[in-house]
């Protein structure tokens, strides 16, 4: 591995801090691709072991859930990567207090699940493991630690963890299917991998840094996190209601069995988008500090940066689109072939994706969030009104249009209909039309 390493820092004649990116970003991309391979492995498994049924039970408890941890997590994961990147001295302040609030928006958050369960009448199996499954909040609450090794750019001491995760939380899936478990099972080993990896992020803080007993819980801080987090919180809901909303739409419009199908479709997908998502989460603290030594460069910098995330987004879709059949024929097999027209439109997901978070994060370098929510709502709106009007008629295929269309309106049309962010639209566009030489010519990135 270190071989491996050393060889492509060697290729790209790297040093400095440019070599240390590109070593986090070789280590972040490893974590996730194995992740993501293994999660897919044990979710065909999974899925051919449960069926269409019981597989659309699973992911419906999921994805109700995953709507609702973005309370949870108050928007504050790009606030602390920003705020620990900027002021290192204060690590054990920002640690303690971030870790504080975001436990406690844990217990509202739960409290607020259980509200809705009861307020929209689910049945009794359904609502037992929608709260089962919703004690992931307290366990996702650590993922502040992997935020503190995104902002210093050592995503190494985290992926060892994520990657042992995967293997012991695949070799318990993989038992339950042996021992031909009821689809609980499966909604407990997944409550049970967020658990895993929690302990993880702990343990590699425990070894690598110290005590999380040092963290320091600042009153006068919790106003500030809140304040610069609050615009994301209404941002983050927006994008999460309309990256979950299908799946619950779908279940209750349709039935489960279209759940699977469409939740088939996503697993191919976190395969590519996870690169997008690891190069703008790694570049982002590297952006933050030349922006405050060379804004010119910055300006430079930013639209190499927002070319190739959309680009490589770009060339991954296309793929990913004309190989749909094959890849779900001969992974989940013939009864999922219903997910194929799906996949074929969702691969654009990951361009929409790219769109939405490269430019996030340059909002949010620029400190010009406050203002995020509005075109985040502008997704929202555009995700619900068209799934209400083409679920009905076009059944899943329509709800896939519909994720495509929701997310260049967010991450595209939202911004130039923004003042303050209509000079990144523009760069968005510049991007589209000419960001492919950018990524002919990676060697300016090192310029």
């Amino acid at each position: 591995m270190k071989s491996l390493k050393r060889k492509i820092v060697d290729k790209l004649h790297l040093a400095g801090n440019k070599k240390k990116v590109a070593l986090n970003i070789f280590w972040a991309m490893l974590g996730k691709i194995v992740n993501m391979a293994g999660a897919l492995l044990v979710a065909i498994l999974v899925a051919r072991y449960l069926g269409p049924e019981n597989y659309g039970v699973m992911n419906y408890v999921i994805s109700y859930v995953a709507m609702f941890m973005v309370l949870s997590e108050f928007g504050m994961s790009s606030i602390e990567i920003r705020e620990l990147s900027s002021n290192p001295d204060k690590k054990e302040s920002i640690l303690g207090t971030c870790f504080v609030i975001r436990l406690i928006f844990s217990v509202i958050t739960y409290i607020l699940i259980a509200i809705t369960l009861w307020f929209f009448k689910t049945d009794s199996f359904t609502t037992s493991m929608i709260l089962l499954y919703s004690l992931s909040l307290f366990a996702n609450t650590f993922q502040l630690i992997r935020n503190y090794f995104t902002s210093i750019i050592k995503n190494e001491y985290v992926v060892k963890s994520e990657i042992s995760r995967t293997i012991i939380g695949a070799i318990i899936k993989i038992v339950l299917v042996c021992l031909n478990c009821s689809v609980e099972w499966f909604i407990f080993a997944s409550l049970l991998d967020t658990v895993l990896v929690a302990s993880g992020y702990f343990f590699s803080y425990r070894t690598i840094v110290g005590k999380i007993t040092c963290w320091k819980f600042e009153k006068d801080m919790v106003w500030y996190i809140i304040k610069e987090s609050f615009p994301l919180v209404l941002s983050g809901a927006a994008v999460v209601i309309y990256q979950r909303i299908d799946q619950v739409m779908i279940g209750n419009m349709i039935d489960k069995s279209s759940v699977a199908y469409f939740a088939t479709a996503g697993k191919f997908l976190d395969l590519v988008i996870f690169l997008p998502m690891v190069l703008t989460q790694t570049i982002t603290p590297l952006l933050v500090v030349v922006k405050e030594d060379d804004y010119e460069k910055y300006v430079q910098k930013k639209y190499q940066f927002l070319s190739v995330v959309l680009w490589i987004s770009i060339i991954l879709s296309v793929f990913l689109s004309i190989s749909s059949y094959w890849l779900i024929y001969y992974s989940y097999g013939e009864k999922y072939l219903s997910a194929v027209p799906v996949l074929q439109i969702m691969a654009f997901k990951t361009v929409g994706m790219a769109l939405s978070s490269s430019s996030g994060e340059l909002i949010i370098i620029e400190k010009i969030q406050k203002w995020a929510v509005i075109r985040n709502l502008i997704g929202c709106i555009v995700c619900v009104a068209l799934n209400y009007l083409l679920i009905p008629k076009y059944g899943i295929v329509g709800s896939a249009w519909v994720t495509i269309l929701t997310l260049f309106s967010s991450g595209l049309l939202g911004n130039f209909m923004i003042p303050r962010y209509r000079p990144i639209a523009r760069l968005q566009l510049k991007a589209l039309f000419l960001g492919w030489k950018e990524v002919i010519n990676l060697k300016k990135m090192r310029q």
